[in-house]
């Protein structure tokens, strides 16, 4: 009978130990750390896997690049080791890197991004460049934001333009919620007003009728039958509301373009986003509606006709 115990104690003891080590992690240095999670990153096919490995340990540590390159050599503490792997599993398995720090810089700008938003992006800055430019001259403008979002383009214009009035539409009340945030952490949330609804719609009740300066909008334009070809961090993780315009990418702009008229005073602006290849066909749409001046089309850094400018005749 002790016997019996003993081994039953030995068996509970081993099983125990080896529970242990399993759950044991070999220190590592910082350096070790990022290279490992980059070679791994790298080997499924991420690009600037390196960068998107140091970008995870600092948001572990709370440390920005100096300190973590001062300090590279030290050993990373076994608590943010595990909290480092948690995260660079999640990398690897394609989730956007943005989504998993919760954060993205937009013109100079920490935004909270979450998965019900579209990521913002570079090239849409020449949004807030060319709404900039349109404004200038205009005392105290007023602006709308159409599929508003994480409210990247309504909260830089609000900062930019300390004078300036911001109406804010989305279809998704969790983006507005994403984008009240935005607008409560950089302090201009009495300045912007978000409304839930599809483009213009939720701005119908208002007084708004040929008042409006500049109409800004980074609207979905993906076509449907391409969304398959994105990137995996794209296609499988960004919203599809966002992204996807309808069959062939420039139903949004059509809309868009048909209403704006109604709401911009004259000289008023209209400023909107486009994809690869649309900036053909959205300016023979503004050019067909007869109330603009012939459009302006912006290239961004790579080269592609992305943001288009129409001022109102």
């Amino acid at each position: 009978m002790i016997n019996e115990k003993i081994s039953s104690f030995n068996t509970l003891f081993c099983a125990s130990c080896i529970l242990c080590c399993a759950s044991l992690l070999i220190p590592v240095t910082l350096a070790e750390a990022i290279n490992r999670a980059a070679t791994t990153l790298s080997d499924r096919g991420i690009s600037n896997a390196r960068l998107d490995a140091e970008l995870l340990l600092r948001h572990v540590l709370g440390k920005d690049r100096a300190w973590v390159l001062a300090h590279i050599q030290d050993n990373l503490g076994a608590e943010h080791q595990k909290a480092f792997d948690h995260l660079a599993s999640r990398r690897e398995k394609r989730e956007p890197l943005q989504y998993i720090t919760g954060t993205q810089e937009f013109w100079g700008l920490d935004f909270i991004v979450t998965p019900v938003v579209l990521i913002p992006r570079p090239e849409t800055e020449l949004i807030i460049e060319s709404s900039l430019k349109a404004s200038s001259g205009t005392a105290s403008p007023l602006i709308i934001d159409l599929c508003t979002g994480s409210g990247c383009i309504a909260v830089s214009l609000a900062k930019e333009l300390p004078a300036s009035r911001v109406l804010a539409t989305d279809r998704s009340k969790n983006a507005l919620d994403v984008a009240r945030g935005n607008a409560r952490k950089h302090q201009v949330s009495d300045r912007i007003r978000f409304f839930h609804g599809d483009l213009f719609e939720p701005l119908e009740e208002l007084d708004l009728r040929r008042k409006i300066d500049i109409i800004a909008s980074n609207p979905p334009y993906v076509p449907e039958g391409l969304l398959h070809m994105l990137q995996p961090e794209v296609r499988d993780h960004e919203p599809e509301l966002a992204l996807v315009a309808g069959p062939e990418g420039t139903e949004i702009h059509r809309r868009i373009i048909d209403t704006a008229p109604d709401y911009l005073r004259s000289h008023g602006s209209l400023v909107m986003e486009m994809g690869i290849g649309q900036a053909e066909k959205v300016g023979q749409m503004i050019i067909a509606s007869g109330a603009f001046h012939a459009p302006e089309i912006l290239k961004d850094l790579a080269g592609i006709e992305r943001v288009i400018v129409a001022r109102k005749k």
